[in-house]
């Protein structure tokens, strides 16, 4: 199933996309698409609807969060091989994990704001997870029923709060309001056979920027949530971005960066497209 939110910033619906790829409301089935309907059997209660009884969704309506209400936004850092060959950065021991606020999520298609102060504003394509049930201390084997979906993800970069101004941690470069584009669906498991080898492509005004494929993932989405669960607990609904592979604006040569203006475009093979707009803090 591919899951949505649709409707004003704020106010948005549950609801699917059907075989003809339009939207059909399930207000009457669930509340939302979000930690509350996952832990009460709400992707089971979805399945069980006849779409084909359900009128499309007039117009185009805005898309917002995939997921809606989330409490803990968790995020990996270094976790393509190629990506930190081209940071210069050893391959990690373990995986690095960094959060990003809550409030920097915001709509797949939604402009990214250029934060007060910002100097290097940068681009991540990542795939992320959902969690569907609560996570504490899994096993290898039981890691896999924890995980409801996944989703296209662009984890916005300020390079100079990160480092220049990190006081030791990311957190402040990567929490920015917008920051946290996710969607345009939350596709659930099922669909996604192979979450290591979906091909993952950005462009900045149409041109080349990143190419990949989730393959050359260090930890593997399996391995993440898993090793998460080691040390904090998850709850449905919480979702976690994986890396990103190579192309990102700190990496070229010279380093080019985001300006107003910019649009920016991504897309993961069968998790959909995004495309945000640059705009000045106003």
């Amino acid at each position: 199933m591919k899951l949505v939110r649709y409707g004003a910033a704020g106010r948005e619906k549950p609801g699917i996309i059907g075989e003809d790829g339009k939207i059909r409301d399930l207000s009457r089935i669930v509340k939302d698409i979000d930690g509350a309907m996952l832990a009460s059997g709400g992707l089971a209660k979805i399945k069980k609807a006849n779409l084909k009884r359900m009128k499309p969704v007039p117009g185009k309506p805005r898309l917002g969060p995939c997921v809606g209400s989330v409490r803990n936004f968790i995020a990996i850092g270094l976790n393509y091989s190629d990506h930190a060959a081209e940071a210069g950065m050893p391959i990690p021991k373990e995986p690095i994990i960094f959060n990003k606020a809550p409030t920097s999520i915001c709509g797949p298609n939604d402009d990214t704001i250029t934060p007060k102060d910002s100097l290097k504003l940068d681009w991540e394509i990542e795939i992320g997870i959902v969690i569907g049930k609560r996570a504490r201390y899994l096993t290898k084997e039981n890691t896999k029923a924890a995980i409801a979906g996944y989703f296209l993800a662009n984890d916005v970069s300020e390079r100079h709060f990160q480092i220049e101004r990190s006081g030791g941690q990311w957190n402040k470069g990567k929490g920015c309001e917008t920051f946290g584009p996710i969607g345009p669906w939350f596709v659930t498991k099922d669909e996604v056979k192979d979450p290591q080898n979906l091909d993952m492509w950005l462009d900045v005004n149409g041109e080349k920027r990143q190419r990949g494929n989730t393959k050359t993932m260090i930890f593997g989405c399996e391995h993440i949530v898993w090793y998460c669960s080691q040390f904090f607990v998850m709850e449905p609904g919480d979702i976690i971005i994986t890396g990103t592979p190579p192309g990102v604006g700190l990496g070229m040569k010279p380093p080019q960066f985001l300006k107003p203006g910019d649009v920016v475009t991504l897309g993961i093979e069968k998790l959909g497209e995004q495309r945000q707009k640059i705009v000045p803090f106003k």
